[in-house]
């Protein structure tokens, strides 16, 4: 058995070199669509790591709560509001809490101005507490403090951007104008790059109470909190503090749904990786038609083949050949071609990744996973087999002697 399998893949890659150019012709098609699903693949897993390395800087600790409204309700002019006494609520009475911070935009808009130079900036106002939720610090100067929070002082922090897009070329103690508003610099913050085409440094954070003064101290204001657990293990427990509270704080009944929600990174990053999973199958599907067509091609290339060869097929089968010698060789041939085009189309496929992500700005590097080589060469094995047991099993039941009188 040994020996025939080493002699039939002797034949049939004795025949494959004997046609080079119709091969290759042959194997473009299974190169074509394998080279697109890598292609597709390693930019979209490249972006899937970038993204799980960014969620993992947040800390597994960490969690989010946000106003939310259904669609329909927003419809009717209705919207949810965290207010800042839901977040003395959460502050005070959950249990398990290690930091906590709140989150307030500008009502005003984001017009930053310096020296004739103006940028349009996220500016909001936070607490002391940023720093340790967030995991991001101040890499010149301070932070903002308590003191700052508790006498509304006009001091902020500003990402690596805003200084950049303000040409402040020594920012701090420099005075900045936010919407009338004169704020003096006293620290900048570490640079973060970008995600998903967005800048992570272009923003202005300014004392909670401070914004709160800037919007109206009459304007109920709509926040976002953010905070850490103690124990990770307690995640369950604190989120379920959390519901209970703010549910009871805005007297929904059992049958309303909540009109927040509470998220975790590993949450939020499920929802990018379900989308990111669904992109891929959808892509590579419709890529993936390339390899059925590149299989036809196989099957017709095969049959031809068969056609030229049998006065060959016909010698073989007189000398003593079996049925299935004759089919294990015309069908090693047709797998052969199909994984040399599958391999071929790994390379390609690979190397249109780089390509692309190197002519997009901040894009991440691209990422094969085995899991996707395997199911490229399984494919193209499958194909290979599939579109070559018809060409096959012509070849093997070719009659001898009619074989031997064909022109």
């Amino acid at each position: 058995m040994i020996f025939t399998l080493l002699e039939a893949s002797r034949a049939a890659w004795s025949s494959i070199r004997a046609h080079g150019l119709r091969s290759l012709l042959t194997m473009l098609g299974i190169v074509i669509g394998v080279g697109s699903v890598i292609a597709v693949i390693s930019l979209v897993q490249g972006l899937r790591v970038s993204i799980a390395e960014e969620f993992q800087s947040l800390g597994t600790n960490t969690l989010t709560v946000r106003a939310y409204t259904p669609f329909e309700k927003r419809l009717q002019g209705q919207n949810a509001r965290l207010t800042p006494a839901d977040y003395l609520t959460v502050r005070d009475r959950v249990v398990g809490i290690e930091t906590i911070t709140p989150l307030l935009l500008t009502e005003s808009g984001g017009q930053v101005n310096w020296n004739g130079n103006t940028t349009l900036t996220q500016v909001q106002g936070t607490t002391h507490s940023y720093q340790d939720v967030s995991n991001l610090f101040a890499e010149q100067g301070r932070f903002l403090t308590i003191e700052d929070d508790l006498k509304r002082r006009r001091v902020g922090v500003l990402g690596a951007k805003v200084v950049a897009d303000l040409g402040i070329e020594d920012p701090l103690g420099a005075f900045i104008n936010i919407s009338g508003n004169w704020i003096k610099v006293v620290g900048i913050m570490e640079s973060r790059g970008e995600l998903f085409g967005r800048n992570q440094d272009d923003y202005v954070l300014l004392p909670f109470e401070t914004v709160r003064s800037m919007n109206g101290l009459q304007n109920e204001p709509n926040l976002i909190m953010q905070l850490t657990v103690s124990n990770l293990e307690d995640m369950s427990a604190v989120s379920e503090q959390i519901a209970t509270l703010l549910r009871r704080a805005h007297a929904l009944s059992p049958t309303e749904d909540n009109d927040f929600r509470i998220q975790t990174p590993e949450q939020i990053s499920e929802s990018f990786n379900k989308i990111i999973n669904t992109v891929t199958v959808i892509v590579s599907g419709i890529v993936g038609i390339s390899l059925l067509v590149g299989g036809i091609g196989i099957m017709n290339i095969m049959l031809v083949s068969v056609t030229e060869r049998t006065r060959e097929i016909g010698i073989c089968k007189a000398l003593g050949a079996r049925r299935q010698d004759i089919l294990l060789q015309f069908l090693i041939e047709a797998l052969t071609l199909s994984l040399l085009g599958g391999l071929a189309g790994l390379v390609l496929g690979y190397l249109i990744g780089i390509t692309i992500a190197s002519f997009v700005p901040q894009f991440p590097p691209v990422a094969v996973p085995w899991w996707a080589v395997g199911i490229a060469l399984g494919f193209s094995g499958a194909i290979g087999v599939l579109f070559g047991i018809l060409p096959a099993s012509k070849a093997a039941d070719l009659n001898p002697i009619d074989a031997l009188r064909y022109e």
